[in-house]
């Protein structure tokens, strides 16, 4: 009887060590899961296959700081940046995407992505009705005419009306100026009938001025770090978009090279806009189509390029007594449309 107590009173001892031990595995699993799961939160650049210390701080070099502008990117790009094989590129990539769970999205997620949109408005009544409410950030709105249609214009008066979007940071606008067009004596104009502080819309207008194509691309991959260093930049202007790229490629034998330099530039501008809901307002020169019997001879420089990557287009040309006429020629969601506008001091003024 004495053996049977023992034996009673050392089996639920065991059966609690047991569950003693099987509690402290249960937490020892925890803990092991713990990191898992903060690993995959915190993946970086060199978690990804194929990538060293060396291939990383390339990457960084060229811009690529975090997942997201590697998972935009193409084989080609990270191929000439890194100096990886194409199969590297490819993995990288890929993985880049499946960390980011980069996947389809409803119509209703896409609508509700749209409320964050901000209408930058100009001061035409009229201009703003045709452009739906203003000129949207998160697209690229390319504006083209010849000399003196108002172009430079528009770009001042964005400039100056931004500081009306409501943001709880002052939101600034970069001026890329390819033709030393930019006047801070108009902006104080513009500012003081909009009834703004004129030094206070000054210092929220970042200006560069770009002396070459090659300039002018880096100007605006530059634009990046300067969001990621936490400025609000709300409005990217290029006055004008094609100057250099004109200028510095010549005849039929370069067309090819200089188109592939224009895609790749308004690739950037776009992907600036649709990852941090920033409007971007681009000029644009043209020429006169030697060929063209009838109708308008006028065209936009560029061609298929940069009229595929606009979301907007507008052409601008002079109308009676000095008048400006906008037409709207494609826009996704609004109809074509034309107004009638005078350039003023206080800005654009309806007839």
């Amino acid at each position: 009887m004495l053996a049977k107590a023992k034996t009673d009173e050392i089996l639920p001892n065991k059966e609690a060590e047991e569950s003693k031990d099987s509690q402290k595995k249960s937490k020892k699993e925890q803990k092991m899961e713990e990191p898992k799961t903060e690993e995959k939160k915190e993946k970086s650049i060199s978690d990804l296959p194929g990538v060293g210390a060396a291939t990383a701080e390339k990457l960084r070099e060229a811009g690529y700081k975090d997942l997201m502008s590697i998972a935009v990117s193409s084989p080609g790009e990270m191929t000439d940046t890194a100096g990886v094989t194409e199969a590297v590129a490819r993995k990288m990539i890929n993985e880049a995407r499946n960390s980011l769970d980069m996947g389809f999205e409803s119509g209703a997620d896409l609508l509700k992505k749209r409320d964050t949109i901000e209408k930058i408005k100009t001061t035409s009544e009229a201009f703003d009705e045709l452009m739906g409410g203003g000129f949207e950030t998160g697209a690229i709105t390319e504006c083209f005419g010849e000399f003196g249609s108002g172009k430079t214009q528009i770009g001042h008066i964005l400039a100056t009306n931004i500081q009306k979007v409501k943001d709880a940071k002052a939101p600034i606008a970069v001026y890329i100026d390819t033709e030393n067009t930019f006047r801070p004596e108009r902006i104080m104009q513009l500012a003081k009938g909009a009834g703004l502080d004129p030094e206070q819309v000054l210092k929220s207008i970042k200006v560069a001025r770009a002396y070459n194509s090659d300039h002018q691309m880096l100007l605006t991959e530059k634009v990046e770090d300067l969001i990621k260093n936490g400025e609000n930049v709300k409005l990217i202007i290029v006055d004008s978009l094609t100057a250099h790229f004109r200028a510095e490629f010549i005849g039929r034998g370069t067309l090819a090279e200089r188109q592939q330099k224009l895609n790749k530039h308004m690739h950037t501008l776009l992907k600036l806009a649709d990852q941090y809901n920033v409007g971007v307002y681009v000029t644009n020169q043209v020429m006169s189509k030697p060929d063209q019997f009838f109708g308008d001879p006028t065209a936009a420089i560029g061609g298929h390029i940069v009229a595929h990557a606009s979301t907007f287009r507008i052409y601008l040309r002079k109308g009676k007594k000095g008048s400006r006429v906008a037409k709207l020629i494609d826009a996704p969601n609004l109809g074509d449309g034309e107004v009638c506008f005078n350039v003023t001091e206080g800005g654009l003024k309806d007839i």
